[in-house]
């Protein structure tokens, strides 16, 4: 076996997989969200803060040698000798490792006694009282003071609150609570394990769908729904854009998940969401944008609201951004 210096291997050693990959083979390399990627051959392999992880294998690394030994299987000195050799036809542009984030702290508004106010509003949205009493229950819906808004919270999957949406009982107010971290959107998992996942825009919507489930005579529960910490606005070129954080991370979190069902809102913004995500998504989800229920109304809300014979709620063009 050919004799390799220590001091050639440790240089080898030093690049990482995303500075390979981005200097030497971009075509493998696909961008999957936030500053996460994956390769073009195994998009269950992530690439993030300067590791990678093969998720399905169960195996990982820092370096690109690492990359090129275990999931590649080349040979340990034909693998440096690869690297070592690109690098001297080609130095290499080194990607700057993202600065760690100081973890948020979620400052939720205070906890009135009494839902009273909540429950009525959603109601007269349509919402089902199971579906109102079982997101209580949770700890996923209640009505702050002194206020009295409507706060939807996103958990992590431990049940830990990552994320609160605030939004105005008799008034047109949306907003997020101090701290809120927008990879950990308002959801509801499925009962028993599913592999599929249902994505709304809203809270609302998502349970404006639940509740048109139970009206089908259908489990509300059977799977995974996902709302999005606001409106999901892609760049004017699709490739330049990235997946709504919230969904990254839930894909991340649930790996079983195959399916994705994309139940976003029936205007011009929604519809150019959709075929975003389903154009960024890797090859592995099979991917639907799902037909309205509804021939008319905005989202799902308007859909329920229709079904039931209730007058749809009025409300100025939601301008927030994931």
């Amino acid at each position: 076996m050919p004799y390799i210096p220590p001091e050639v291997v440790a240089k080898a050693r030093e690049m990482d997989l995303l500075t390979y990959l981005k200097n030497y083979e971009p075509h493998e390399l696909v961008h999957f969200g936030g500053n996460t990627y994956c390769t073009r051959e195994h998009d269950s392999l992530k690439i993030s803060n300067g590791k990678w992880c093969w998720f399905s294998r169960g195996i990982g690394g820092y370096s690109a040698l690492d990359y090129l030994i275990k999931v590649k299987e080349i040979p340990f000195t034909e693998a440096v000798e690869m690297i070592m050799g690109r690098a001297a036809v080609s130095p290499p542009v080194f990607t700057p490792r993202p600065k760690e984030e100081k973890p948020k702290v979620l400052l939720l508004p205070k906890v009135d006694r009494c839902a009273t106010h909540a429950v009525e509003y959603l109601h007269r949205r349509g919402i089902d009282y199971g579906l109102i009493e079982f997101c209580i229950s949770t700890g996923r819906l209640y009505e702050s003071t002194p206020y009295h808004n409507v706060v939807f919270v996103g958990m992590d999957s431990s049940g830990k609150a990552r994320y609160a949406n605030l939004r105005g009982i008799g008034s047109d107010f949306i907003g997020d609570a101090n701290g809120s971290d927008k990879h950990y959107s308002f959801g509801i998992p499925a009962a028993a394990k599913s592999d599929r996942l249902h994505l709304f825009e809203s809270a609302v919507d998502l349970l404006s769908y639940g509740t048109l489930l139970k009206l089908y005579g259908k489990d509300w529960r059977r799977d995974n729904l996902l709302s999005l910490a606001g409106v999901y606005r892609p760049k004017k070129e699709i490739s330049e854009s990235t997946l709504p954080a919230a969904l990254v991370r839930y894909l991340d979190e649930y790996p079983h998940i195959r399916k994705v069902v994309l139940r976003l809102d029936n205007d011009l913004t929604g519809k150019l969401a959709a075929e975003t995500i389903k154009t960024l998504l890797p090859r592995k989800y099979a991917v639907e944008v799902a037909v309205r229920l509804s021939p008319q109304g905005k989202d799902y809300n308007d859909c329920l609201c229709l079904k039931l014979g209730l007058p749809i709620t009025k409300r100025k063009e939601k301008t927030r951004e994931r």
